[in-house]
């Protein structure tokens, strides 16, 4: 696959400890993406090793796939990591190689009943990105569940986007699971425990409901055994881990 070259317009804090970055995209043969998807930085190690990391595609995407010229994500900042160090280091207008998209974390052609999308931290970006194709899904006679965990009210990302699809759409449900600290201002579907806590308390029909996990992987793996366990057969749990290569040389 060639190589995209990526270079930075701009980063908004989402959080104490999480970044928007927003890069234009220059590729020689176009760039384009289905919502859901992630691309790949492309690193040199201190020892001249390349070595990459994966980051989802957070854009809202107008249709299900496009051509882009700009693509967003989201960054938590690991301390003493070498994407945070490169990153985090960057000013407007520095460019770094990357690659993709990669990926099949998508919404599948055909349309189920119900849909629950599960996230922790920056896992919840490929549902930002599917946003205009859930609403077609709810048009359709769908209902959507995104259940979102976090410690508290700041890890809550792109929290405005959700909650403005669910003020529209009555069968969509923005669920915040927040494990230590509760909402100054809380909302109708504002759960206290974890995003497990919450999918217990759930009947699951094997037949129409489908759903998606990404995130914390001890989160991802509580939630693919809790969900089997209800009776939703593996083919319709959907799970998407992003796991560091061994540098190549």
């Amino acid at each position: 696959m060639t190589p995209i070259a990526l270079t930075l317009i701009s980063q908004k804090e989402l959080n104490d400890n999480t970044v928007d970055l927003k890069f234009s995209v220059q590729s020689e043969g176009g760039f384009e993406a289905q919502a859901g998807q992630f691309v790949r930085l492309h690193f040199t190690q201190a020892d001249g090793k390349e070595t990459f990391r994966s980051y989802s595609i957070a854009n809202i995407f107008e249709q299900e796939a496009q051509a882009m010229t700009e693509i967003n994500m989201a960054v938590s900042w690991v301390e003493g990591g070498l994407a945070t160090g490169v990153l985090s280091g960057m000013q407007a207008g520095d460019t770094l190689e990357a690659s993709g998209p990669f990926g099949r974390f998508c919404l599948l052609p055909e349309r189920h009943d119900r849909y629950f999308l599960i996230a922790t931290g920056t896992g919840v970006t490929p549902y930002r990105a599917m946003i205009n194709v859930l609403k077609e899904r709810l048009e359709a006679g769908s209902e959507v569940y995104v259940v979102m965990g976090a410690q508290n009210e700041t890890g809550l990302l792109y929290a405005e986007d959700f909650e403005a699809l669910d003020d529209a759409h009555e069968r969509f449900h923005y669920v915040p699971c927040l494990s230590r600290e509760s909402r100054l201002k809380p909302r109708p579907n504002d759960q206290a425990g974890y995003v497990q806590l919450y999918l217990a308390t759930h009947h699951f029909d094997p037949a129409t409901d489908i759903a998606y996990l990404c995130g914390n992987p001890e989160m991802v793996d509580e939630a693919f055994t809790l969900l089997k366990e209800k009776g939703l057969p593996i083919q319709q749990i959907k799970r998407e881990k992003y796991i560091s290569p061994k540098p190549r040389g």
